[in-house]
């Protein structure tokens, strides 16, 4: 027998065919492999499963992540952006700020807050703007989402009076006053402006506000209204929200908070007839006003942003949400197989 080659026996005990041993080699190899071809079957179907898991997933990501884009967008934060200086410089031209709609479902409008509002109907002709029912302003939301819709004329000025104020300028020191009380705007006002040129006494009616730029010499606000109805007041109903923080740019970035002046408590009280007194003398004053002036006007516009900060949001959201509807249904996957094998396996 020559070397090399091996002789089997078969299942009498005799002597096989002499089988050369690179056959046997490849037999083996061969078995071997078809051995392992199990675990990788399963590799492979593994990779097919997270391939096609991936092609549901990010769909599903997506559209989540839209949705909750519109809802925030719609219901609780929005950005602007500044394309004027009439509220320098507490804002500057070019700022972004983010507006909280949530907060005035949860508390009135502050004095010295900062609103965004709709013009439409407030100052400009037209009528009021009505927010209408939550599904009618998801579906502007919408729209507005992808370049459609109207957002109308938003303007960003100062809360100064609330319903039932008396707001009047000036006193002695040429301060506006509310309430009787004066406010000490020197924290947030432009440099070197004056509170008012203009002299005006109202008392805000109800549902409505008194609204002022930060930067007096240049902004279009309630003072320049007092001829239209209202008297300069702007609808409680037109506003948006609360512009509390300036995202952008970084250098800028910081909280827009309640100025202390309008925490004292006197402004909470009725004025007394002397003050009452002085406030109706201020408003029979001619306005100091000159047409040069009044002719460099603005209005302290928030243009709405692109829509980065919510679809950010919405895809910060998005992800754990769709981890656990992921989860959640791999596990009731997991239960229906437990149960088909139990019920395979039982007589």
């Amino acid at each position: 027998m020559p070397e090399g080659s091996s002789v089997p026996e078969d299942s009498s005990g005799r002597g096989a065919e002499p089988v050369p041993d690179g056959q046997a080699a490849a037999e083996d190899s061969t078995k071997a492999a078809g051995e392992a071809a199990p675990g990788a079957g399963t590799t492979a179907r593994k990779r097919r499963r997270r391939k096609r898991s991936f092609l549901v997933e990010f769909p599903i990501l997506v559209a989540i992540a839209l949705l909750l884009a519109v809802v925030i967008k719609t219901y609780a934060i929005q950005a602007f952006w500044i394309p004027s200086g009439s509220m320098e410089n507490t804002l500057e031209i070019n700022d972004r700020v983010l507006v909280n709609k949530i907060v005035y479902h949860t508390r009135p409008i502050h004095r010295g807050d900062i609103v965004v509002f709709n013009g439409d109907g407030s100052w400009d002709p037209g009528t009021v703007p009505v927010p209408g029912n939550i599904f009618q302003q998801f579906a502007s939301g919408f729209a507005s989402m992808f370049g459609f819709g109207h957002p109308g004329d938003i303007l960003i000025k100062r809360v100064i009076g609330i319903p039932g104020d008396r707001v009047a300028c000036c006193d002695a020191q040429g301060r506006v006053t509310v309430n009787g009380v004066p406010l000490n705007e020197g924290s947030y006002l432009y440099p070197g402006s004056a509170p008012s040129l203009a002299r005006f006494n109202i008392v805000v009616p109800p549902g409505r506000l008194w609204v002022m730029g930060d930067n007096r010499f240049y902004s279009d606000d309630s003072r320049d209204h007092m001829g239209d109805p209202g008297g300069g007041t702007i609808p409680e109903s037109a506003v948006v929200g609360r512009a509390f923080v300036i995202i952008w740019p970084l250098s800028r970035w910081r909280i827009l908070p309640i100025p202390a002046t309008f925490e004292q408590p006197a402004l909470n009280g009725s004025h007394s007839a002397a003050s009452a007194a002085s406030a109706a003398s201020a408003a029979s004053a001619a306005s100091a006003a000159d047409s040069a002036v009044d002719a460099g006007l603005v209005s302290a516009r928030a243009e709405p942003t692109a829509q980065t900060v919510p679809l950010v949001l919405g895809f910060a959201g998005a992800i754990p949400l769709t981890w656990m509807q992921r989860r959640v249904r791999t596990r009731v996957g997991r239960r229906r197989r437990r149960r088909r094998t139990s019920a395979d396996r039982s007589p």
